[in-house]
């Protein structure tokens, strides 16, 4: 029996310093994430990053919690993962966190001991980097080593320029700017950023999002004056790619940009680095610096393009291993 697994990077608990303290020691003791010897990095971490940035991280994810549904991610992931059952309904269709719960290996697990012999897992991260789809790789055979029975495995691979990708990716932006009462007078495509020593090491991430954002305004039709890329989420002091978002926001403001829209390509589902960070920190400099409209994108959540599209890319690398 062949399983599709859809490995995210995970979501805290709860909205507290409690519940952000041991996802946070998770995700940032992954030498992937942080390239720093241990010696180092972990008395920083403990004794300094952990205590303070719990606090300041919950308080964030209070704003963008739902009553009911809790994280986002945690919602958006749930609705994909049960509108592509529908698709497979002959295949078991699960999701696994590489950070917090559902754990990638308590899920992959429980997929063998239901009888899965092959398994598809597709990573949901369109653009490689070390920091997010090798770190879905390394926690996907990390767990498999822990197991008597190893199915055959079958990782999707990046996505960037996958036609079902792009195709959802113009369905959800075009749907965004047809609902927005203005115009913008600019497009930014803020895509999460890494370090620039680690591009420099050799990781493509930075060729893929290029490659996503060539794609993408061939497809919208927007000339090379409307748009600028740019990276966000910059953790640290040094240098990570750039132009960063913020910068551009505030440099558009203070030249006279009123209105804006940031498109969001490289995130699957809406999360805190595109709720807050963008709808609401991001949106504070651009006004602080003169700009009147911020329009944070829709991401690719539970749009039916992108289910298809999830659909296409699933099949293409399931290819006699799905009816």
């Amino acid at each position: 029996m062949t399983g599709i697994l859809l490995i995210q990077l995970g979501t805290p608990d709860k909205p507290t310093y409690g519940g952000l303290f041991p996802y946070l020691r998770q995700f940032l003791s992954d030498r992937r994430v942080i390239e720093v010897p241990r010696a180092i990095w972990l008395p920083l971490l403990y004794l300094r990053i952990l205590p303070f940035r719990s606090g300041a991280s919950a308080a964030k994810y209070a704003r963008i919690w739902h009553p009911e549904t809790g994280s986002p991610l945690m919602s958006y992931t749930i609705r994909q993962t049960d509108l592509l059952k529908a698709r497979f309904p002959d295949n078991p269709v699960r999701f696994g966190m590489i950070v917090g719960n559902p754990a990638l290996r308590k899920v992959l697990t429980e997929m063998v001991d239901s009888g899965v012999d092959k398994l598809i897992a597709m990573p949901m991260f369109p653009q490689y980097s070390a920091t997010s789809f090798a770190s879905a790789t390394d926690s996907l055979f990390t767990a498999l080593t822990k197991l008597r029975r190893v199915p055959a495995v079958r990782v999707v691979p990046p996505y960037y320029d996958h036609p079902g990708y792009l195709d959802a990716l113009e369905a959800v932006i075009r749907d965004d700017l047809a609902k927005l009462p203005w115009e913008p007078e600019h497009i930014v495509i803020s895509f999460h950023g890494i370090p620039k020593k680690y591009a420099q090491r050799g990781d493509p991430y930075a060729t893929h999002v290029v490659r996503t954002t060539q794609a993408l305004v061939k497809r919208m039709g927007w000339p090379r004056s409307l748009w600028t890329q740019t990276y966000q989420s910059r953790f640290g002091k040094s240098p990570w790619l750039k132009p960063y978002t913020d910068d551009v926001l505030e440099a558009l403001a203070k030249k006279g940009t009123k209105r804006v829209y940031v498109a969001l390509p490289g995130f699957t589902a809406d999360c805190l680095e595109t709720i807050d960070e963008i709808g609401l920190e991001s949106r504070e400099v651009f006004e602080h610096a003169g700009g009147e409209h911020l329009k944070n994108g829709t991401c690719l959540n539970d749009h039916p393009q992108w289910i298809e599209g999830m659909e296409r890319i699933i099949r293409d690398e399931g290819h006699g291993w799905l009816k």
